[in-house]
């Protein structure tokens, strides 16, 4: 298409558009002059058809001209493209008609806008307005269109824009989003921003295209707060440093407002010192870094610490190569706990464990040292690869070893403190840094070993005998019974072998009874020394603890200090009597007691117990045994010295039946012997022999 051509085209759909807009602007006109009351003017003038307009201080007149002049007392519009509002009145006609306005004196007179060029109103061609419709080729429309495109933004729903802000008022802003109307938002969204001018350029969401009034509708807050989660994710990806601001505490940390949002900042993540008072970071602006984003919640975690750790990682390498072991170097305590004190060696931590802070015993080491002050420490070790370094504050100073007495050899008597006390014994501080031991057998003579807390107390001053003494390892243990005198010394005087005596019950095992004779000596009851006769299968069946008995002494060990009782032999061995009785073969009643897998106790005369085994108690007729029941046993073996008797039932049943059954053999065989020809005398004598033997049988039973 020539250019030509496309300039005739334009200036035509000028025209139309033009002549639209007149056409618009008189059918308001006169809705408005329906509208509206004539009332009285001063002065009217006649409004003619002419293309000039005359200036008249009283009305104006307009006749089919673009242009409108101003008069301070009414406005006559006819056939104009353009209608300006006036406070005062609008007289608006197409012919000579005139409507009259009150002129109202108070108020400025008001100067109406040009809405058309003088250009574009020479050139408005009235032949194409009222032919109604303008004929183009398809090119030409393809052209008008894609001017029209992009002269006109589209926009959509839930976008987020640029908007220049274009009026302002008590309750609302106008911001011009390059749309067909311009959008309204709350003041309110604003209120962070109180230098907020017309022009400032602010970034807005499309909430509604249209209301229910034609309305364009726009959020400034949503806007922000979509465009802060975009920065937040870049921010995060990138490792990109933003700057927040510290609104308050909350539980484990501070919440911090970073690009519109809230941030959780933990209390560890601060500072790479412990933080004491969180308040003194309430209201502060800070650098963070985003460290973690959870999309689902969207929670956003910040960290003012990792910026700090990257500058201190440099830092780090350079101390741990100058580092050496004994090197003694100046840090600051930057955290105490229960196990040791943390040191900050400048830029890099290390840890003097509770036992390297002192020689003496140590409970906490707040006892040695306090927050933020300076010590000396000394390194001990260090693992390049793991930044760790381990420290010493009691190396700084001699050991309390090496100042110890030399006079005080083994045997000596010395004073002490006990400063701890457990199960096994106590250790006693007898110099600063140097302690003893004092087992808990040392403590008493008693073999009847007890808890050292029934002997000792935390902070009990004591007198005790040196036992053991190596200063080369630096041990040394104590003994307290050394100071009182030895009760085993006179035993043997005071508790012969054979002499009866009065024993209280300690304690029992399962082999016997722990007894005491008197302080600091035990002895031993075996549990086959209680009782003659009856079977004892746990000593708590015999007494009590805390009871008190009489034992004989049986037997005395001074070396090993051991001795030995009995009960039973505070009456005579009824075994010896036993032999004759209950001889073996001899039968006896019995009941049987009760029974096992293996047999069962058979209780006979004189209360003595024995034993048959689980074969020795088959009845005749095949049944079994039960307990309280009497039957009469046969003694198959009698122990004296370990007092064990064997007894059986069944054996007594069958040696009968083994008898009968070796006398009819017998009889048989004698038969056998004499038998000739069988006759009939020999029959009958047959007959009265089986007969014969069938009634002994009878009988026997």
């Amino acid at each position: 298409m020539s250019e030509e051509k496309k300039s005739v085209a334009k200036k035509t759909t000028t025209k139309k558009t033009t002549a639209k807009k007149t056409t618009s602007k008189k059918t308001n006109a006169k809705k408005v002059k329906k509208k509206e009351l004539v009332e009285e003017t001063p002065k009217v003038e006649a409004v003619a058809e002419a293309t000039v307009v005359e200036e008249n201080p009283v009305a104006e007149e307009v006749a089919e001209a673009p242009a409108v002049e101003e008069n301070p007392v009414a406005e006559e519009v006819a056939e104009a493209p353009a209608v300006e509002e006036n406070p005062v009145a609008e007289e608006v006609a197409e012919a000579p008609a005139v409507e009259e306005t009150p002129v109202e004196e108070e108020k400025a007179p008001v100067k109406a806008e040009r809405m058309t060029s003088l250009e574009e109103d020479k050139d408005f061609d009235w032949e194409i307005y009222e032919m109604g419709s303008v004929e183009y080729t398809d090119d030409v429309r393809k052209e008008l269109e894609k001017d029209y495109e992009t002269a006109l933004s589209t926009i959509d729903s839930e976008q987020v824009l640029d908007g220049s802000v274009v009026s302002i008022t008590d309750r609302e802003v106008i911001v011009n989003i390059n749309y067909k109307s311009d959008g309204v938002i709350s003041r309110n969204e604003f209120r962070y921003n109180e230098k907020l001018n017309v022009g400032d350029v602010v970034e807005v969401l499309v909430e509604k295209k249209e209301d229910k009034k034609g309305q364009l509708i726009l959020s400034h807050k949503k806007a922000r707060v979509l465009r802060s989660w975009e920065r937040v994710n870049d921010a995060h990806n990138n490792d990109i440093v933003l700057e927040g601001f510290i609104k308050c505490r909350t539980k484990g940390g501070m919440i911090v407002e970073v690009l519109g949002l809230e941030a959780f900042l933990p209390g560890s993540q601060i500072d790479i010192k412990p933080i004491r008072d969180y308040d003194e970071y309430v209201g502060k602006k800070m650098e963070f870094k985003v460290v973690k984003i959870n999309h689902e919640f969207r929670n956003v975690v910040v960290s003012h610490k990792a910026l700090i750790e990257a500058d201190l990682e440099e830092q780090k390498k350079e101390i741990m190569s100058k580092l050496e072991v004994g090197q003694v170097l100046e840090g600051m305590v930057k955290n105490i706990t229960s196990y040791g004190v943390f040191v900050d060696l400048g830029g890099i931590d290390g840890l003097i464990h509770i036992t390297d802070l002192s020689w003496g015993r140590v409970n906490h080491p707040e006892e040695i040292v306090e927050l933020d002050s300076k010590i000396n420490v000394v390194i001990l070790e260090f693992d390049d690869d793991k930044k760790r370094i381990q420290l010493g504050l009691k190396q700084l100073v001699a050991h309390p070893w090496d100042s110890l007495d030399e006079k005080i050899t083994v045997g000596d008597r010395i004073k002490g403190k006990v400063v701890v006390v457990a199960d096994y014994g106590a250790f006693v501080e007898v110099q600063t840094g140097i302690e003893a031991l004092v087992h808990v057998s040392e403590m008493s003579w008693s073999t009847h070993l007890r808890s050292a807390s029934d002997f000792l107390k935390v902070g009990q001053d004591i007198e005790a005998q040196v036992l053991t003494l190596d200063r080369e390892e630096r041990k040394m243990s104590l003994g307290m019974k050394q100071l009182q005198p030895d009760p085993w010394s006179e035993i043997a005087k005071k508790f012969p072998v054979g002499s009866n005596q009065k024993v209280t019950v300690r304690n029992f095992t399962n082999f016997g009874i722990f007894v005491e004779l008197e302080e600091g000596i035990d002895g031993l009851i075996h549990i086959s020394d209680l009782s003659w006769e009856k079977k004892i299968k746990h000593p708590s069946d015999f007494t009590k603890v805390g009871e008190e008995i009489e034992a004989q002494v049986l037997e005395l060990d001074l070396e090993s200090r051991k001795l030995s009782l009995g009960v039973k032999q505070l009456q005579d061995n009824p075994w010896d009597g036993y032999e004759t009785v209950f001889s073996e073969g001899s039968e006896h009643e019995g009941k049987v007691k009760d029974i096992t897998k293996n047999g069962a106790t058979i209780i006979l005369s004189h209360g003595v117990e024995a034993f048959a085994p689980k074969r020795h108690l088959v009845k005749e007729d095949d049944s079994k045994v039960s307990v309280d029941e009497v039957l009469t046993f046969r003694v198959l073996e009698f122990q004296k010295d370990s007092q064990k008797i064997i007894v059986s039932h069944t054996v007594i049943f069958k040696e009968i039946k083994l008898e009968e059954a070796k006398k009819t053999k017998k009889k048989v065989k004698k038969v056998q012997q004499t038998q000739q020809k069988s006759t009939l005398g020999d029959m009958d004598e047959l007959i009265a022999l089986k007969q014969s033997i069938q009634n002994d049988t009878k009988d026997n039973k």
